[in-house]
């Protein structure tokens, strides 16, 4: 061990110290809990913005489109205006296919999460 005043080359972890478990950090609410539960939410939050963002883009813009198409509005498609077919049935199983995609990477990002904290604690 180097006496009082002498210069320490910290190169990294002291390697004779047990790791403390990063799970207490969680329960306990430390600073470094509250760091990593706030990427977390980072990242989902993240992950909802890019949805909703989607969701604008394309279900949200049907409305511009049969203003700008205005062709669109009077044709028909086995007996139903199109407009009602688009909006009635392409748009749910483009919602249900969505909402599948954020499940997916939500879960993963909270694998990755859990991930994180137990290779700490190893």
């Amino acid at each position: 061990m180097a006496a009082r005043g002498d210069r320490v080359r910290v190169t990294g972890p002291d390697r004779r110290s047990r790791p403390v478990p990063r799970r207490r950090d969680l329960h306990a609410q430390t600073a470094l809990g509250d760091l990593y539960l706030r990427s977390l939410l980072r990242a989902q939050l993240r992950l909802a913005a890019v949805v909703v963002g989607v969701l604008m883009l394309t279900v949200g813009a049907l409305p511009v489109l049969f203003v700008v198409l205005p062709g669109l509005v009077d044709r028909t498609l086995l007996g139903v205006p199109v407009p009602w077919v688009v909006i009635g049935v392409v748009t749910y199983p483009w919602l249900v296919v969505l909402g599948w995609w954020f499940v997916r990477r939500a879960e993963r990002n909270e694998s990755r999460f859990a991930e994180l904290v137990e290779e700490l604690e190893a």
